[in-house]
């Protein structure tokens, strides 16, 4: 009888533990939209879910293993982009994603692209990854050397529903100019790079990161130009709009290119809800910027050595999430 009351507490005890052991690795998932496979935020995106990863029984980050948060299984999804990915938080789909800057500013204020629809009040930022630099590409015979030159040229200001558009409405109206001043057309940057080519487009705008692959081959074919948007015209935008931030694209970026161009840029954001727990974002933005993630970052892709503590509050625009914003005045990034 002794015996078998021993076998019984050795079983309950090892089923305690083991019950112990379970809890002590439960996980969660955590899904991050990210754009189209082709483009930089998917890569991007893969990068980061890696680095916030932690599953059950992974090595300990000083063995040189896993950084991320505890339990939590991160993936990376491919999306349609900002607006898409700002909808899936709103509705749940997804605890994160990418959006452009501008993006979330219209969709958490209801304003912009967002205008008419209710605004997603609830969206936070987690971090600013990168900037997309905004490209104002001009024929270099067509005479235009500032933003206010565009008067009276055959300019595209990108498709509607673009970001872009609303950005270049914003630029042109800091600039005293309004759609009726130019000759408007809303076409995609490869369809402007090509009625540029035949002669028939002055200017075009574009948002992303560079080079861009659409202005390099132009740029390689014909003489064209990059026009800064700079001045106390862009310093008042920047007041105006906080998701806008300084850029300049670098000398030699593309052909023709002699100098450095001052312009501005829009983020490319890592975003998501109020309702996440402040804890869950805190451990994950300390793992983005853990020394062994950030090395990770840089060799893993170009745009990688852009995710900084540095470039982490640049033109927030949104609130930060508690959590991001814990860990960014604990940092010493934000006051």
């Amino acid at each position: 009888m002794l015996m078998k009351l021993r076998s019984l507490f050795a079983a309950l005890a090892v089923a305690a533990s083991f019950g112990q052991v379970v809890a002590a690795q439960e996980m969660s998932f955590f899904r991050i939209g990210t754009g189209g496979t082709a483009g930089t935020c998917y890569p991007i995106g893969g990068l980061i879910a890696n680095s916030i990863s932690n599953p059950p029984g992974s090595r300990a980050c000083e063995d040189g293993g896993s950084c991320g948060v505890p339990g939590l299984v991160s993936t990376a999804v491919a999306s349609n982009g900002s607006v898409g990915n700002v909808n899936a938080i709103n509705g749940g789909a997804m605890e994160a994603g990418f959006s452009q800057s501008d993006v979330a500013y219209w969709a958490q204020t209801g304003t912009g692209l967002w205008e008419g629809q209710p605004a997603v009040e609830k969206l936070r930022l987690i971090a600013n990854l990168y900037p997309e630099s905004i490209h104002l590409v001009a024929r270099k015979d067509a005479g235009i050397a500032s933003v206010a030159d565009l008067k009276g040229k055959r300019v595209s200001l990108d498709e509607p529903g673009s970001g872009t558009l609303v950005d270049a409405k914003i630029i042109l109206e800091a600039f005293g100019l309004s759609e009726s001043d130019i000759r408007p057309e809303y076409l995609k940057p490869d369809q402007a790079a090509d009625r540029m080519r035949d002669g028939a487009m002055d200017a075009f705008f574009f948002v992303g990161g560079y080079p861009a692959g659409a202005i390099a081959e132009l740029a390689s074919q014909h003489d064209v130009t990059l026009v800064p948007i700079a001045g106390a015209e862009a310093d008042k935008l920047r007041e105006a709009y906080t998701f806008f931030a300084t850029d300049t694209v670098p000398a030699g970026t593309y052909d023709g290119q002699d100098a450095d161009v001052a312009t501005l840029s829009v983020g490319a954001q890592l975003v998501t809800s109020a309702d996440q727990s402040d804890e869950l974002i805190y451990g994950i933005v300390k793992a983005l910027y853990n020394e062994n993630t950030q090395k990770l970052f840089a060799a893993g892709h170009a745009k990688g050595k852009m995710i900084t503590l540095e470039n982490a509050t640049q033109g927030a625009g949104i609130p930060f999430h508690p959590g991001a914003e814990r860990f960014y005045k604990e940092a010493g990034a934000l006051e």
